[in-house]
């Protein structure tokens, strides 16, 4: 038994699970969704400080 689950390959199970069934595809999209509203987050809130800086200076 010990020697049978030595020999199973280091595959990630839920990785193949959400490949088979298609899912993959939805964790790819909330992944890329949820990057791309932190860039924007950041985006936003450098053109924030750069803006409070020129008032800043003057």
């Amino acid at each position: 038994m010990l020697r049978a689950a030595a020999q199973t390959p280091n595959q990630p199970e839920m990785a193949d699970a959400l490949r088979g069934s298609g899912k993959i595809y939805v964790v790819v999209a909330v992944i890329t969704v949820v990057l791309a509203g932190l860039l924007f987050f950041l985006i936003s809130l450098d053109r924030k400080l750069t803006r409070l800086e020129k008032e800043l200076e003057e």
